[in-house]
């Protein structure tokens, strides 16, 4: 956590007015963060904006940077003069109990005050679960009384959710006690990002079409054929009204005073996992330079940002900062053995150029990820004290010969803006060229299969997919009720391209498998499941809060 003595944090009275938002359009929530109507991003975005888009090479246990460059590089654009702003989703409290930890940044590029970011914020997470569940409650009492729509017991999709990593809800039975106590019926809970609500939120225009995705959200299947949605249950107008705060986004601060816009959820390995459609259009409408994140890997949250979100907003980045580390990419070598929570082998903090242009076959493969859209990119190296300048380098050479624009050595975390001036200048400038062509990598018309296959053989490096009688099955069904159109957002581990974790660098040649599509007529989109990816973390051996604590002064100790 910073000192804010030494770093004292200005009002969000202060920080709106020197970002030029109006008093008017704020809604405190104490002394450091506001809620911004989302209505002033209506409209064309500022002319002249530049919209950048910050991704990353496949996440290894060693940490990349991601969070601290979007930040840090905000902040560092503002250094130079440009009127900067990032925006960021807000970290689900699972992790920051976890192992992985919060999402506020880190060192001298952190969104502050972090605890305040970490921990429930401005509780749009809350309002999620609360619409959620209240869902799930009024589908299971229509089960109970009467079962007027026909609800198939045995083909309810809809689950509830929790901002935990809890392990032992992931299947529960529940309708037990009686026969006033519901159906008796196999179900689990999501953690709260993987709720189709926070896709809502993410990709929603208006409150209009909010409400509008929320009547559209397919919770069963009826017995006699057919789907049983939200707006039958007549549920969608008080979902509304419990998210209606939550469709604005938050406004906090940069550890340099700079603006920082929080909305939207984590976890692109299993959800959409990126920052709001609202949110972005309140900063390219009030702002020249808009720094944003996806989450995981340019296969995974930038894929979803470029195929999914793009299209609703109807607008699209001009430059994608790809973050890389020389430690990560050594891993990706496959030599050394990485864990969550444990410190890393003393073998990857050794120079090892062998291993780093072994590994950089991710770095290579995430580029072309990244440029199959038009965009063109920009390597960010967040350096660390242990690299060697021979490995930085070779990995600049590499960037290159994979097609990068540029590549930029990056101290945001131990230097702050001061420490991502030559990164700030690189972006700028591959931005202001005016090269990005964007353009979707499949088109929505394909075949649901033919756009899954798509995404595996282009971005994954799949030979072929897998459809397991199941997945067919839903495949059929859904293109029989009118939802091939959608398009698609793969769940499948973060750690590698492939759908298999310990397949690192840049895998080819293996199938790709699909145990299950699932249906999110909300959010708009299709979500095929591959592997075994879990849609509820659970905890491990050394979770994180055994070491936070509250003191008796108030402060929060122990986050990071």
């Amino acid at each position: 956590m910073l000192d804010t003595q030494v770093n004292p944090l200005l009002s969000i009275e202060e920080v709106a007015r020197r970002a030029g938002l109006a008093h008017e359009h704020l809604s405190p929530y104490g002394r450091h963060k506001a809620k911004i109507d989302h209505r002033i991003g209506q409209g064309a975005r500022r002319k002249g904006a530049r919209y950048i888009l910050v991704t990353a090479i496949t996440p290894t246990p060693a940490g990349e940077g991601k969070t601290v460059t979007t930040i840090g590089l905000s902040m560092a654009l503002a250094r130079l003069g440009h009127r900067a702003v990032c925006t960021i989703r807000q970290p689900s409290m699972g992790p920051v109990f976890g192992v992985k930890g919060g999402g506020a940044g880190g060192g001298a590029s952190q969104v502050v005050p972090m605890e305040e970011l970490n921990l429930h914020l401005t509780g749009d997470f809350h309002a999620v679960a609360a619409a959620n569940n209240l869902l799930a409650a009024a589908l299971d009492t229509s089960l109970l009384l009467d079962n007027p729509l026909g609800i198939d017991a045995e083909r309810i999709t809809w689950r509830r959710v929790v901002d935990m990593n809890d392990r032992a809800l992931r299947q529960v039975r529940i309708g037990l006690g009686g026969e006033q106590n519901g159906v008796p019926r196999e179900t689990g809970f999501d953690i709260t990002s993987a709720s189709e609500l926070m896709s809502v939120i993410g990709l929603a225009r208006s409150r209009a079409d909010m409400r509008e995705r929320l009547e559209s959200i397919v919770v069963a299947e009826k017995k006699g054929g057919g789907f049983v949605t939200a707006g039958e249950l007549g549920v969608a107008g008080a979902m509304a009204a419990i998210l209606k705060d939550a469709l604005d986004p938050t406004l906090m601060q940069t550890c340099e005073g700079t603006p920082a816009l929080v909305h939207g959820g984590p976890f692109a390995n299993i959800s959409f996992g990126n920052s709001s459609v609202l949110g972005d259009a309140v900063a390219l409408r009030h702002f020249d330079h808009v720094v944003t994140e996806a989450g995981f890997g340019a296969d995974m949250g930038a894929e979803k940002f470029l195929d999914i979100k793009c299209r609703v907003s109807g607008t699209s980045p001009d430059v994608a900062v790809l973050v890389a580390t020389v430690r990560g990419l050594k891993a990706h070598s496959g030599r050394f053995e990485l864990k969550p929570g444990t410190p890393l082998p003393k073998e990857l903090l050794a120079e090892d150029l062998e291993a780093l242009e072994t590994g950089c076959a991710n770095l290579r493969a995430q580029i072309q990820n990244v440029r199959q859209f038009g965009i063109p990119v920009v390597v960010a190296v967040n350096r660390f004290p242990g690299d060697t300048e021979r490995e930085l380098a070779l990995l600049e050479r590499l960037a290159r010969e994979a097609g990068a624009e540029a590549c930029a050595v990056s101290e945001l975390f131990a230097r702050g803006g001061a420490g991502g001036e030559d990164l700030a200048r690189a972006v700028a400038e591959v931005a202001e060229r005016g090269g990005a062509r964007y353009r979707p990598l499949y088109d929505l018309d394909q075949s649901i299969e033919d756009k899954i296959r798509t995404l595996a053989t282009r971005l994954y490096g799949a030979a072929s997919i897998e459809l397991a009688p199941r997945a067919q099955a839903d495949i059929r069904r859904y293109t029989e009720l009118g939802y091939a159109r959608l398009p698609i957002c793969v769940a499948k581990t973060q750690y590698s391209l492939s759908h298999d974790p310990k397949r690192k660098g840049a895998p080819t040649g293996y199938v790709f498998p699909i145990r299950e599509v699932r249906l999110q007529a909300g959010g708009g989109f299709l979500v095929p499941l591959a592997g075994d990816i879990l849609t509820m973390p659970g905890l491990g051996r050394n979770p994180a809060y055994r070491g936070i604590d509250l003191g008796p002064d108030g402060h929060v100790t122990g986050l990071f």
